[in-house]
């Protein structure tokens, strides 16, 4: 397990009212941390403290989107704990599928949900964590969908595609710091059961990893210190994404067409590609 979680360590999740934020939540209660989840939701709220019913944790109403309600929950989480040794950026929802030029509204609130809530939390509480005297760590949930751009959630992708390229900033910019005590990763979930599918499909497809399958995979490979946790889930092993990453890289290096693995001229080469 990592180093920083223990009894007395501190959490702080966004997003932790439900789905992959309530179940890191659970898990870091039950290894004896302090944790403070924050949510948008007031009554997801309740209803997470209710069900995780522990002394350890504390929550906080906030939209990350809002710069001020993130320096907001900093300021409550130094004055109740005087620091933070894990920070999971995790907040993120499906705001509008409309096409790119379509719903301006919808994409701005997309973006400042799921790309400038990590980008909030980060600029908050960074600063805080590099004065660290113990490891502690950054972890910013992304999506497959910011690796491989599928179309259909335009707005979705574009969002998580900026997560993935500012946590790398984030984590080379950490690393420039000469005995840096703040390790950074970043949380790629597969197909996941979560509120988000769940408000559409009543019950957990065969394929999709539930959100304590995420966790306890985030775990193990935090345990490792890796960067970049990507994960499978029942339909999709490691070696396929290896392969849908590269033939998406592909596309740009062979100048294909945007997004050739949805583009009927090339179906057959992907699919053979992809199986081989």
């Amino acid at each position: 397990m990592p180093t920083w979680l223990k009894e007395g360590k501190t959490a702080v999740v966004t997003g932790g009212a439900n789905g992959i934020g309530l179940a890191a939540a659970s898990r870091f209660v039950a290894g004896g941390m302090n944790v403070v989840i924050a949510d948008v939701n007031e009554q997801a709220l309740a209803t997470a403290s209710e069900k995780l019913n522990s002394d350890r944790l504390t929550t906080f109403t906030c939209d990350v989107g809002e710069a001020m309600e993130v320096s907001a929950l900093c300021n409550f989480v130094m004055a109740e704990y005087g620091g933070v040794d894990c920070l999971m950026n995790n907040a993120g929802a499906g705001v509008t599928r409309a096409l790119p030029w379509d719903d301006l509204d919808g994409w701005k609130k997309q973006i400042d949900i799921n790309l400038w809530g990590i980008v909030h939390g980060c600029h908050a509480f960074i600063p805080l964590m590099l004065q660290a005297s113990e490891a502690v760590a950054v972890i910013n949930t992304g999506s497959k969908q910011g690796l491989t751009n599928p179309p259909g959630g335009y707005a979705y992708n574009l969002s998580k595609a900026g997560v993935i390229n500012y946590t790398q900033s984030v984590a080379h910019a950490l690393r420039q710091i000469e005995d840096c005590p703040v390790s950074r990763h970043l949380l790629v979930p597969g197909f996941t059961y979560s509120n988000m599918i769940a408000q559409f499909v009543p019950r957990q497809p065969p394929g999709a990893w539930s959100c304590e399958q995420v966790i306890d995979y985030m775990l193990k490979r935090l345990d490792g210190n890796d960067f970049y946790i990507i994960c499978p889930d029942n339909d999709t092993p490691a070696e396929l994404d290896h392969r849908r990453m590269q033939w998406n890289l592909d596309d740009m290096i062979k100048n294909r067409p945007a997004l050739s693995r949805w583009h009927p001229d090339f179906a057959a080469e992907f699919e053979s590609f992809e199986t081989d």
